[in-house]
């Protein structure tokens, strides 16, 4: 028996099964009754506070400045804490930092450091030896 064959047998059939038990097994009663039910609860409405002021942004930003300072000054007494524990003479009362200074020109964060733009770097045409030499004679130089 081909699968059309079958097809056009089976759906009569399973049609009267369906109308069936909708319309006589009660199925169909049970759900309408489920949606009336769920139309009947209350919708969820949010509650907004009506005195609350906004925030403008310039307060937000004083905000968080202030707490920035504060993180500072926290890091900077726990440094010196650290330091006092560890004692001024453990180097023999030397400064290892004494005259020096932070690097300068420090990329943002998320960006590349790619070094400071004077320092000439260092020569790496000799790396891979007659390399070079051989992709001049390449390209046609």
């Amino acid at each position: 028996m081909k699968k059309n064959d079958l097809k056009r047998m089976l759906k009569p059939l399973i049609k009267e099964c369906v109308k069936e038990m909708i319309l006589e097994e009660g199925l169909l009663t049970e759900v309408v009754s489920q949606v009336a039910a769920g139309l009947q609860k209350q919708p969820i409405v949010e509650a907004k506070k009506q005195n609350e002021p906004k925030e403008r942004p310039f307060d937000k930003h004083l905000r968080m400045r202030r707490k920035s300072q504060e993180t500072n000054s926290k890091l900077q007494e726990h440094r010196k804490r650290l330091m006092e524990a560890v004692g001024a003479d453990a180097y023999n009362g030397v400064n290892l930092f004494e005259n020096t200074e932070p690097i300068s020109g420090r990329e943002p964060a998320g960006q590349a450091d790619l070094g400071d733009s004077n320092d000439p770097g260092v020569d790496i045409s000799g790396l891979v030896g007659n390399a070079s030499l051989v992709f001049e004679k390449m390209n046609g130089k």
